[in-house]
């Protein structure tokens, strides 16, 4: 059942932090499935600016409310993942998505805060929740490059004013992580302090972490055995999911560990059996091993085994 965004936070502030995972076609679409409700846990579908044009954003759309139909017991929201304004107050305007997110990082404060304003005024207009950024990641994702010397954690006290001016019902904020496979050279991770200062100013208030990946080093090294180059990818420590979830972060995107894991299946499939040529045969394979790697997340996020108390709770605000 598809649920209000902000629902879902609300229940999860502080406990736990829901994963929110991309999608791009119908296989990681069974495989997301399967493998929240393995583990009994709500969930975000999150579907870029990029998925959308793939093929048809009615195309991923349908795949969805399919999936829907198809496990009636599944609670989770559709978020709009880094909307320029086009896209979300296209998306807002479909009625289909929980959640927008309008990304003016790249802009000056003033700047991001016009822009978020606009898209907060049209979205709660029709009941959609906004998630902004403020702050810069390095690193590189579908239509998203930032030169890590251009990347800036976010300031707690702009945050107090952002939020306040906007009206914004999340915020992704820039703590240490980055988009892509190459997160860190070093032994960099999450800047807790950011989380902390930000929830002094703004308490309670929902915040969202992206580019948390973790860059499972056995499916690097698996894809390079077969035919990979990914070298010196890392990613977040995964450990620092559920710490940073009682802080308040509720939102955690996890995408390129989802392309890691097509990616390796693929390889390894073709490089074992290379007469093969029958695109389901590896999306066989492909689909039970998404949906093992969304279980493994969302113990670590700590979502796993909410899904029953989270429908209570939203079934209670809904009434």
């Amino acid at each position: 059942m598809i649920v209000p965004t902000r629902d879902l936070f609300a229940h999860a502030y502080g406990k736990y932090a829901l994963g929110a995972y991309n999608i791009n076609n119908l296989e990681q679409a069974m495989g997301l499935f399967k493998g929240n409700l393995d583990s009994q846990a709500p969930f975000i579908i999150q579907i870029s600016k990029g998925a959308r044009s793939y093929t048809n954003k009615l195309m991923l759309e349908a795949i969805i409310r399919t999936a829907d139909q198809l496990w009636p017991e599944a609670l989770f929201a559709v978020h709009l993942d880094h909307g320029d304004e086009e896209a979300c107050i296209d998306c807002i305007n479909s009625g289909f998505y929980s959640s927008v997110m309008i990304d003016g990082s790249h802009l000056a404060l003033d700047g991001n805060i016009a822009l978020t304003k606009r898209v907060v005024d049209a979205a709660h207009a029709r009941g959609v929740s906004v998630e902004a950024e403020l702050g810069q990641l390095g690193g590189v994702e579908e239509h998203i490059a930032v030169d890590e010397k251009d990347a800036h954690l976010t300031d707690p006290a702009e945050a107090e004013v952002f939020i306040k001016q906007t009206g914004c019902d999340s915020l992704a904020c820039a703590i240490g992580t980055s988009h892509g496979a190459y997160k860190f050279t070093g032994g960099q991770g999450i800047h807790f302090e950011v989380i902390e200062g930000i929830q002094q100013r703004v308490p309670g208030f929902p915040l969202v972490m992206h580019g948390s990946s973790s860059v499972p080093q056995d499916e690097v090294e698996r894809i390079n055995a077969a035919g990979g180059a990914l070298k010196g990818a890392k990613g977040v420590d995964p450990a620092q999911y559920l710490p940073a979830a009682k802080m308040g972060v509720c939102k955690i995107n996890i995408d390129t560990d989802g392309r890691l894991v097509w990616c390796r299946v693929h390889r390894e499939f073709f490089r074992d059996q290379p007469a093969k040529f029958d695109l389901r045969d590896p999306g066989k394979v492909f689909m039970p091993e998404y949906a093992k790697f969304i279980t493994s997340r969302n113990e670590l996020l700590g979502s796993a085994g909410q899904l029953e108390a989270a429908r209570e709770f939203v079934a209670a605000r809904q009434k």
